[in-house]
C-alpha cells in the first residue's frame, strides 16, 4: 500500500506492507536508529515517537496508521531548539546513562511540556511513567525537566 506522512517535517511517501509496525518502518526502511526496540509490547517506551504530537509507542502501531500524520522522532526533534535544550538539560542533569531510554525520555519530556509548562514533579512523574530506565533512575530525569524548563523560558 501507499503511505503519505509527514516525518520530522519531510513528507514521505512510501510502499509498504500494511502490516509492517512504525518501529520497523523507522529502523528497518528509514534508517532511522533513534526509537529502539525494548520491550516489543509497548512497556517500555524506548520505541517512543510523536505522532500528531502524541506520545505513541511505534511497536504497537501499524505504519498504515500514519496515513497524512505528522510524526516525529528524536531525529527530527533534536533538530529544534526545545529538543537541542531537552537533551542539554538531560546531559547537564546526569539524566543519561547508557542512553538507550534517553530518545523515548526526551519525547516524553517534550510532549508534557508543550502541554503543561508549569509541571509538579509528580506529574512529570506521571508523563515517565511509560519509560522505563535502569540505569539513572528517574531523579536526574525529573531534574532535567526542571533544568529544561529554566533555560527554554519562552521556548515553551
Amino acid at each position: 500500500m501507499k503511505l503519505n506522512f509527514t516525518l520530522n517535517h519531510q513528507p514521505q511517501s512510501l510502499e509498504i506492507s500494511a502490516t509492517m509496525s512504525v518501529l520497523e518502518l523507522l529502523r528497518e526502511r528509514l534508517n532511522l536508529s533513534a526509537c529502539k526496540e525494548g520491550c516489543g509490547e509497548g512497556e517500555c517506551g524506548a520505541c517512543s515517537i510523536l505522532v500528531n504530537d502524541k506520545l505513541v509507542n511505534s511497536c504497537l502501531l501499524a505504519s498504515a496508521q500514519l496515513e497524512g500524520a505528522e510524526v516525529m522522532t528524536l531525529e527530527g526533534l533534536r533538530e529544534t531548539d526545545k529538543g537541542r535544550c531537552l537533551i542539554e538539560a538531560l546531559l547537564e542533569a546526569k539524566g543519561v546513562q547508557c542512553g538507550f531510554c534517553s530518545p523515548g525520555m526526551v519525547l516524553a519530556l517534550y510532549a508534557l511540556l508543550n502541554e503543561n509548562r508549569y509541571p509538579t514533579d509528580d506529574q512529570i512523574r506521571e508523563a515517565l511513567s511509560g519509560n522505563l530506565c535502569r540505569c539513572t533512575g528517574y531523579g536526574m530525569i525529573i531534574d532535567a525537566a526542571h533544568i529544561a524548563l529554566k533555560r527554554g523560558k519562552g521556548l515553551w
